[in-house]
């Protein structure tokens, strides 16, 4: 399971490491008190992942920004409060490969219309199948 966290809303998606494939989830909207703990425990126990990913911002240099501290302090807490691996994704270019692959998918018809949290779940699928990818090309899968 991959998360695209972000200061509004949280993308999640669902993958498997023997098919490879990765798709988006939902979106959780990110409210002031902080992330939907009792949400993200309904969709653990539902979907019961072995490992969970994270996206991390970088700047375009490979700095660290505000937003990677905050993805990691996330994942932190999502392997504090779950037990299970947390597994961290470079996600620079995430959000505008999403944004491509939702124009395209409109443009094909399967899209009628943009909603605010399309966006954010497709992009935590296109981390998780980055994820899912290097650890194929490692050897892994």
């Amino acid at each position: 399971m991959a998360f695209d966290f972000g200061l509004r809303r949280i993308g999640v998606a669902v993958g498997h490491t023997g098919t490879g494939i990765a798709s988006p989830l939902t979106t959780l909207n990110l409210p002031a008190s902080g992330p939907d703990w009792n949400t993200i425990t309904q969709l653990l126990d539902e979907w019961r992942p072995d490992a969970l990913v994270i996206g991390v911002p970088y700047h375009m240099d490979g700095s660290d920004s505000d937003m990677s501290n905050a993805a990691r302090r996330f994942g932190r807490q999502l392997n504090g409060r779950f037990g299970l691996p947390v597994h961290e994704v470079d996600e620079r270019l995430s959000s505008m490969a999403a944004e491509a692959e939702h124009r395209r998918q409109r443009q094909g018809g399967r899209q009628r219309r943009t909603r605010k949290g399309d966006i954010d779940k497709l992009a935590a699928s296109l981390i998780l199948q980055a994820w899912l990818q290097q650890r194929e090309t490692a050897g892994d899968g």
